[in-house]
C-alpha cells in the first residue's frame, strides 16, 4: 500500500466513525423523546442541512425497538469528535431529564 492508499484509507475510516458518531446521537435523541435536527440546529446554527444526520436519522428505529444508549456514550463520543457545542446541548437535556 502506498502512502496515497494509506492516506485515503485512514479518511474513510474517519468518515465511516463519524457517521458512526451521528447514528448515536440521533437514536440517542429518539429514545430520550428529542428532536435530533432542532437539538443539533440549536449548537450549530450556521449548518442548517446536514446530510450526515439526514442520512443518519434514515437510519435510526423507533424508542421502542433501540437498545439503550447511556448519556456519557453520547457525550464521549460527541467530544472525540471535537462536537463540544452540541455535547454541551446534549448535557442541557440531560440535566433537565435529571430534575
Amino acid at each position: 500500500m502506498d502512502k496515497k492508499e494509506m492516506e485515503q484509507q485512514v479518511i474513510e475510516s474517519y468518515q465511516n466513525d463519524e457517521k458512526m458518531m451521528i447514528l448515536v446521537y440521533a437514536q440517542w435523541c429518539i429514545n430520550n423523546d428529542l428532536d435530533p435536527k432542532s437539538l443539533y440546529k440549536q449548537a450549530y446554527p450556521s449548518q442548517v442541512n446536514n446530510n450526515a444526520l439526514k442520512e443518519a436519522l434514515e437510519l435510526t428505529v423507533p424508542k421502542k425497538e433501540s437498545e439503550e444508549i447511556p448519556d456519557d456514550t453520547v457525550m464521549n463520543v460527541l467530544q472525540l469528535f471535537g462536537n463540544d457545542d452540541l455535547a454541551f446541548m446534549v448535557q442541557e437535556q440531560i440535566d433537565k431529564r435529571k430534575k
